[in-house]
């Protein structure tokens, strides 16, 4: 290709032709020569007459012009201009094109497609094999090189991974063979990528696309001096740059809305840019994600947990603490536990309920009135966590002595256990590690922590699959019961030190957080998650999109504590027994840095001005160009009058294609957006259809069944409809619907002779109408209802072969269901059908008769099939039918006929073929 500044030529040899434009100048300048001037004395009597036609002597200089200009036009058409020319240099080996095929490449995601459809429709045609890798999923063996063209088929359905690759290094490394590689990189300063470049070098040249617009990402959220503190970043610290963050959460109602935004702006310089975002603590309790706003990738997105949402906790007290020995308080060390980590709630209990709290603490409170003990217990089974403490009050109480109390975990045996009681210990008793069974297990337990004396749990079944720590002697220590979505937890020792040091160390904090009455500020270490296994609730795209999970398998804690997004922790939310934990893409300490290439390496953008043809524009220039030169011609030669009627024949000639298409398009119809919309939704699927009668309610009911019918195709057979739509027979068009479901009213009014005619259309092509009356609970087919009466006059004008009640041996009985009976939400046998041939008779060995090989195009009957099929939008059933399970028996019945009836239209009578025939008799019993 012959390249001149923004032109390419892809036949440039022609080009040559413009050089015999000078020599063509001459020669019609000289040709045909001047006439010679020769005086004649008779030509006198010729004067003052004027000739019809002249003739120039010479050509004149503009229109040897116009007509060079028209054959330049050509010779440069015919040359293949093209404008932008992609310049390359055609390749001869293998071609890589390798994709980071990370969260960083979602932002341009559809450009690096394209760029790299580009280079590999290069590779094409220079007939080059090629191979599309993806570091964040590459190939374990050699690379996958075969035909570009294949590759450029199997581009859309590449997508990006919501984590950045790695082990990449190791990989290229282990390549081997001669290739050239075009990378398209995400942008970022990755630390294998000096080793990768290297490696693949060492194959052939390297070049890289990459795109020049910022990276930009969002940390983690975190709860700092009573407000939300956000953090954006981005790769580059040049100029300003204003983002807005949104935060996303659940309504009162469960919907997911935009709770709060708030502008940040990153100063020049900076690549940091705080945010501090103060809101109500119900506000921020509902708060599910961040996001930048406007960005497209899922470092734009920080998911939240339980880190940043503070647990409303109530503590309420069994008995007034003494002034001034704060340290003898019954809450005092549950106050100081939990005033970093959660919002507490003051008041009494009643007050307290009606602030609907995460959590209540009942410190040393042995009975509750008959009225808050039951609203108690609401509260408990809708969600609620019940943390009760023992101490004196419950120990000389006969709260849960001798029976089950819903509001404590196990019975207790009356009085307690102390040092030198009447259980008497010899010595204070440490704990036992945790079971694996208990949310605690993993929790280091210290040797110091010991228990003096506690409330002694009754002896039971279940008491061991209700205790989640005991003492080393296997002594109940912490007791816990389900009750509904809630549950009840007991320590079986004092809130304060009187009974217990368990209050004074550190592992007190950490079963509090274990049974989520409170919350880290910070992600949990491994040693905090030690022992516990979490599944994987919600995951994150690279678009940043949330999704289901799926099937991961679960993920043991300490693994989570220290994961990175990666193929087998995707970033996404972590749920633990009563816990979240979220691992987004971006870290508390991540930092964005913009990759940094060699001189030797050449780094080009994405953007790239598209190739364009320019040879159809030359060549209508040409045609244009040689048209005015006819125009012209005539005019010099005086033949005006005929250059007006060839202007007009040119015009014609111009605008014949335009005047043709549109007289085509009245001709046939032009489709109106309506229309084509109508026809792509009534052929992506099977579609079952109905009449519209003009009663809004007959055609409510109608969808409705079409609807029901339409699930129960779905969920029984391999036919999959999708829902129902009305048809208006003046104005849709039948054929795309295998079946039509006519409910026929006394008032309908008659079609037109048009629609006639596409009613016809339909039947002779293979479709089926059912017609129904609605009216078997009153008269049988044939008799005097209006809706009968109706029917003939409607059916009159159509071409409907004779018909007869469905014969027992119909193909509509065994179509899918063996089946003898049709009923509706009526039940009558007056069914009828295309009537079978005269000389139909049952093969020898056979069942059936031969019957007629096509499809009945209609069916009649009156037992208002769509009222018992009928569903709403919920999936209940709209009418009753019958009673009890007689009532139900009938509209399964209803619904096999219009199985059948569906399958039927939809396959015609293949179960009259022999091949069918032992199976149908072995189902026949015969």
């Amino acid at each position: 290709m012959l390249v001149l500044g923004p032109l390419g030529f892809t036949a440039p040899w022609l080009l040559l032709g413009l050089i015999a434009l000078p020599i063509l100048w001459i020669i019609l300048r000289a040709v045909p020569p001047a006439p010679i001037r020769r005086r004649f004395p008779g030509v006198a009597l010729l004067l003052g007459l004027r000739d019809d036609e002249a003739q120039s002597d010479r050509t004149p200089w503009w229109l040897l012009l116009l007509r060079c200009l028209a054959l330049a036009a050509a010779i440069l058409a015919f040359a293949g201009p093209v404008l932008n020319p992609d310049a390359r240099e055609p390749g001869t080996g293998p071609l890589l094109v390798l994709m980071d095929g990370g969260w960083a490449d979602a932002r341009d995601w559809p450009r690096r497609l394209d760029r790299a459809e580009e280079a590999l429709a290069e590779a094409a045609r220079d007939d080059r094999t090629a191979a599309v890798v993806t570091l964040t999923d590459p190939p374990g063996d050699g690379l996958p090189f075969r035909a570009a063209g294949d590759w450029i088929a199997q581009l859309p359905g590449l997508t990006p991974q919501a984590w950045l690759p790695e082990g990449a290094a190791e990989w290229a490394d282990a390549r081997d063979g001669e290739f050239d590689t075009i990378w398209l990189s995400d942008g970022l300063d990755h630390p294998w990528r000096d080793d990768v470049l290297a490696a693949l070098e060492t194959h052939g040249t390297v070049r890289v696309f990459q795109s020049p617009r910022p990276i930009r990402g969002l940390r983690p959220a975190a709860f700092e001096d009573g407000a939300i503190a956000l953090e954006a970043i981005r790769d580059r610290d040049d100029g300003l740059a204003d983002l807005t963050i949104t935060a996303h959460g659940l309504d009162p109602n469960g919907v997911d809305r935009e709770l709060a935004r708030q502008d940040i702006a990153f100063e020049d310089g900076a690549t940091e840019a705080p945010l501090a975002l103060s809101l109500p603590p119900e506000l921020r309790n509902r708060i599910t994600r961040f996001e930048i706003e406007g960005m497209r990738s899922a470092a734009a997105v920080s998911l939240t947990d339980d880190a940043l949402r503070r647990r409303e906790v109530a503590l309420i007290a069994g008995r007034d603490d003494r002034e001034g020995l704060e340290l003898l308080s019954s809450t005092h060390y549950l106050e100081q536990a939990l005033a970093p980590v959660a919002d507490l709630i003051d008041g009494s209990l009643s007050d307290v309920l009606l602030a609907n709290p995460d959590v209540i603490v009942l410190a040393d409170v042995a009975t509750l009135p008959a009225g808050q003990a039951e609203a108690v217990r609401d509260w408990v089974e809708t969600g609620g966590l019940l943390l009760r403490f023992a101490g004196p009050r419950v120990a000389a109480s006969d709260v849960a002595q001798g029976q089950d109390d819903p509001l404590m975990p196990v019975r207790l045996r009356a009085g307690g256990r102390s040092i030198g009681g009447a259980m008497s210990w010899g010595e204070p008793k440490t704990l036992r590690t945790f079971t694996e069974t208990s949310p605690f297990y993993g929790l280091p337990v210290p040797l110091d922590v010991s228990v003096s004396a506690q409330v002694m749990a009754e002896p039971d079944p279940a008491l061991a699959d209700r205790t989640i720590a005991s003492l080393a002697d296997g002594t109940p220590l912490v007791t816990r019961e389900r009750v509904g979505q809630g549950q009840v937890v007991l320590f079986h020792v004092t809130a304060n030190a009187e009974w217990s040091n368990l209050p004074l160390s550190g592992l007190f904090v950490s079963m509090l957080e274990r049974l989520a009455v409170s919350t880290r500020p910070a992600r949990p270490t491994a040693e905090e998650l030690a022992g516990t296994t979490w599944t994987v609730d919600s995951v994150l795209d690279a678009f940043g999109r949330i999704d289901e999970a799926g099937t991961f398998p679960g993920v043991p804690g300490e693994v989570l504590a220290e994961a990175v997004p990666s193929a087998e922790t995707p970033p996404g939310l972590y749920a633990g027994e009563d816990r979240r934990v979220a691992l987004n893409v971006i870290g508390p300490e991540t930092i964005l840095a913009p990759a940094i290439w060699p001189d030797r390496i050449p780094v080009e953008g994405f953007a790239v001005a598209a190739e364009r043809d320019l040879k159809g524009w030359l060549l209508s220039l040409a045609v244009v160009l040689l048209a005015i030169d006819i125009l012209a011609s005539l005019l010099i030669a005086g033949r005006l009058r005929g250059a007006r009627a060839v202007a007009t024949l040119l015009a014609l000639a111009l605008l014949l294609p335009v005047t043709e298409a549109r007289a085509q398009d009245g001709a046939t119809g032009a489709s109106t957006p309506e229309e084509e919309a109508f026809a792509l939704a009534s052929t992506m699927d099977v579609v079952l259809a109905h009449v519209l009668t003009g009663d809004a309610e007959v055609d409510r009911v109608a969808e409705a069944g079409l609807r029901g019918l339409s699930q129960t195709l779905f969920a029984r057979t391999s036919v999959e409809p999708t829902d129902p739509i009305g048809v208006d027979l003046e104005t849709d068009e039948l054929a795309f619907f295998p079946f039509l479901y006519w409910p026929v009213t006394p008032d309908q009014p008659t079609p037109s002779d048009a629609a006639y005619a596409r009613l016809d259309t339909y039947l002779r092509s293979g479709g089926m109408i059912l017609f129904d009356t609605r009216d078997a609970d009153v008269t049988s087919y044939g008799g005097a209802s209006p809706a009968g009466v109706r029917l003939q006059e409607l059916a009159a004008p159509l071409d409907i072969p004779p018909l007869e009640r469905l014969p027992e041996d119909h193909v509509l009985t065994r179509a899918f269901y063996l089946t003898q009976d049709f009923p509706g939400r009526y039940n009558s046998r007056d069914v009828w059908v295309e009537a079978a041939p005269a000389d139909a008779q049952a093969m020898e060995g056979m069942p059936f008769r031969n019957l007629n090989d096509n499809v009945t195009p209609v069916v009649i009957g009156g037992n208002d099939w769509a009222a018992a099929w009928a569903v709403d939008e919920a999936g209940g059933r709209m009418f009753p039918i019958g009673r009890g399970y007689a009532g139900e028996r009938q509209r399964e019945i209803a619904l096999r006929f219009g199985v059948n009836l569906v399958m039927h239209v939809l396959t015609g009578n293949y179960k009259s073929d022999q091949v069918h025939v032992p199976a149908l008799l072995d189902r026949l019993g015969q």
